[in-house]
C-alpha cells in the first residue's frame, strides 16, 4: 500500500478513537469548563476524521474500519479518578504534541502529491491540534500537576531506597524478618522527612529568589526605567531574537512593568507545604511495598521475594506514570526503573553478605 494512504489511514483512526475518548472524558468531568472543553474538542476531532475519511477516499484508498481504544480509555479514566484533571492534561497534551509533529512531517515529505484545498485543511488540522495542545498546557498550569510529578517522584525515591536497605539487611539478618521489618520502617520514616524538609525548602528558596528579583526589577523601573528596557532586551536578545525585534519589542513594553516582569522572572506559584506533604506521604507509601512482607514472613529470606516482587511491580506502575507525565516511551521507562530498582537490591544484597562475613553481625 502507498505509504501516504497508509499514514492517512492510520490518521483517521487516531482522529476517530480521540473524538470517543473525548466524549467520555466529558461524561465524567465535574468541572464545567473542562467538560465543555472535551465537547468541543470531540467535535473537532470527528471533524478530523471526516476529512481523512474524505481523503483516503479521493486517492483511491479503502476506508479502514475505525476501533475505541478501550484499555486507552479506561486507563485515562482511571488515572482522572485517582491523579486528578492535571495528570489527564499532560497525557493529553503528550498526545497532542505527538500529532502535530507526525503531521508536520506529513506536510512536508508528501506536499507535491496534494491540492490546494487539501494542503489548506492539513494546515487547518496542525493549527486545531496546536490549539489542543495550549488549552492542556493551561490545564496542567491550572491543576498543580508539579504536584503529581512529586508524588510519582517521592513515591520512586521511598521503593528503590527502601528496596535496596531492606535487601542488604536480609543478607545480615535472615533469621530475624522483623528486624528488618522495622529497620526498613525507621529508615523510611527518615528518609520521607528528609525528602519533604528538601522539597519545602527548594520550593521555598525558588519562590524568594524571584521575589528578591522583582523587588529588584521593581526598584530599578522607578530609579531607571531605561536600565529596566535595557535588561529586558538583553533577555530578549540571549533567547535568539534579532536585535532590532527585540530592540522594538522593550520599546513597546518600556511602560508596562508587569509585562516585562513576567518576560524577565519565571512563574513559580508552587505551594512549598504542598509540595513537601505530597513527596513525603509518596515516600512513605513507596517504602510500604517492600517492607510489608518482613512483617508477615518467618525469615527474611522468604521475605526477600516477596518483598522484590511488591516492588518491582509498584516500580513499573510509577514508571507508566512518569512517562504519562513526561511524554516518553512508557516500555523503556519501566525497563529503566525496574532494572535499576532490582539491581540496586541485588548489589545491596551482595554488600550485606559482604558485612555479615566480615562482622559475623547475624549471630549477634
Amino acid at each position: 500500500m502507498d505509504e501516504m494512504l497508509k499514514l492517512a489511514r492510520e490518521f483517521y483512526k487516531d482522529e476517530y478513537a480521540d473524538s470517543v475518548l473525548y466524549a467520555q472524558l466529558a461524561k465524567i468531568e465535574k468541572d464545567e469548563e473542562i467538560k465543555r472543553e472535551f465537547l468541543r474538542l470531540s467535535n473537532i476531532e470527528s471533524k478530523h476524521a471526516k476529512f481523512w475519511h474524505d481523503f483516503i477516499i479521493r486517492h483511491g484508498g479503502e476506508v479502514p474500519k475505525p476501533s475505541v481504544k478501550r484499555f486507552t480509555v479506561w486507563s485515562t479514566k482511571l488515572l482522572r479518578k485517582f491523579l486528578g484533571p492535571g495528570s489527564v492534561a499532560s497525557l493529553l497534551e503528550m498526545g497532542e504534541n505527538s500529532a502535530i509533529q507526525k503531521y508536520f512531517r506529513y506536510l512536508t515529505t508528501y506536499a507535491d502529491r496534494f491540492s490546494e484545498e487539501e494542503m489548506r485543511e492539513i494546515r487547518e488540522v496542525i493549527l486545531d491540534e496546536l490549539e489542543h495542545e495550549r488549552f492542556f498546557y493551561e490545564s496542567k498550569q491550572r491543576f498543580h500537576v508539579e504536584n503529581i510529578r512529586d508524588l510519582v517522584l517521592g513515591m520512586n525515591d521511598g521503593l528503590v531506597e527502601i528496596l535496596g536497605a531492606v535487601t542488604g539487611l536480609s543478607a545480615v539478618y535472615p533469621n530475624n524478618p522483623q528486624l528488618v521489618g522495622i529497620s526498613g520502617l525507621i529508615v523510611g520514616v527518615a528518609g520521607a522527612l528528609s525528602m519533604a524538609i528538601g522539597s519545602f525548602i527548594s520550593v521555598r528558596s525558588q519562590r524568594q529568589v524571584n521575589e528578591s528579583i522583582r523587588d529588584r526589577m521593581e526598584v530599578l523601573f522607578r530609579v531607571s526605567p531605561e536600565r529596566a528596557k535595557e535588561e529586558l532586551m538583553d533577555k530578549l536578545i540571549e533567547g535568539g531574537m534579532p536585535e532590532e525585534v527585540a530592540r522594538e519589542v522593550a520599546e513597546e513594553l518600556a511602560n508596562n512593568s508587569d509585562a516585562i516582569m513576567k518576560l524577565l522572572i519565571p512563574e513559580a506559584d508552587e505551594n512549598e507545604v504542598r509540595a513537601a506533604l505530597y513527596t513525603g506521604f509518596a515516600y512513605l507509601l513507596g517504602v510500604a511495598f517492600p517492607v510489608t512482607p518482613y512483617f508477615l514472613a518467618s525469615s527474611s529470606l522468604t521475605a526477600l521475594p516477596f518483598s522484590i516482587l511488591f516492588a518491582g511491580s509498584a516500580l513499573a506502575v510509577v514508571a507508566t506514570l512518569i512517562s504519562l507525565l513526561s511524554g516518553i516511551s512508557i516500555r523503556k521507562k519501566v525497563a529503566e526503573m525496574v532494572a535499576t530498582g532490582l539491581g540496586a537490591a541485588f548489589l545491596s544484597y551482595l554488600f550485606g553478605r559482604l558485612m555479615e562475613a566480615v562482622f559475623h553481625v547475624s549471630a549477634l
